[in-house]
């Protein structure tokens, strides 16, 4: 089993940046791959990104793609979530998530982390 622990949330201003964490420990050996999703008020939870849990093959959703950037460290199996240039829309729970399969869902999910993005 994998255990996923969400973290660095925050308040922030539109413009501004945001890395979010997400610790990953268990049976980190059986990971295919990574992603991130998130839910806004009010909203469905929507895909933010993905990838390989190597890291390679990443991909975003339209609304981030150019802004966001996913990455892990494989010294401490942390994935992180790098958010620029933030906007409104950008407020959301966001939930960190890995599978073990290629075509599987993801299994395994963060308790999620608030991110609030103020004008």
């Amino acid at each position: 089993q994998v255990q996923l622990v969400s973290s660095g949330g925050g308040l922030v201003q539109a413009g501004d940046s945001l890395t979010v964490s997400c610790s990953v420990s268990g049976s980190t050996s059986s990971i295919y791959g990574m992603g991130w999703f998130r839910q806004g008020p009010g909203k469905e939870r929507e895909f933010v990104g993905g990838a390989l849990w190597s890291g390679h093959g990443a991909r975003y959703s339209d609304s981030v793609k150019d802004r966001f950037r996913i990455s892990r460290s494989r010294t401490n199996n942390t994935m992180y979530l790098y958010m620029n240039n933030l906007k409104l829309e950008d407020t959301a729970v966001y939930y960190c998530a890995v599978k073990v399969t290629p075509r599987g869902d993801f299994t395994s999910w963060g308790q999620g982390t608030q991110v609030t993005v103020s004008s």
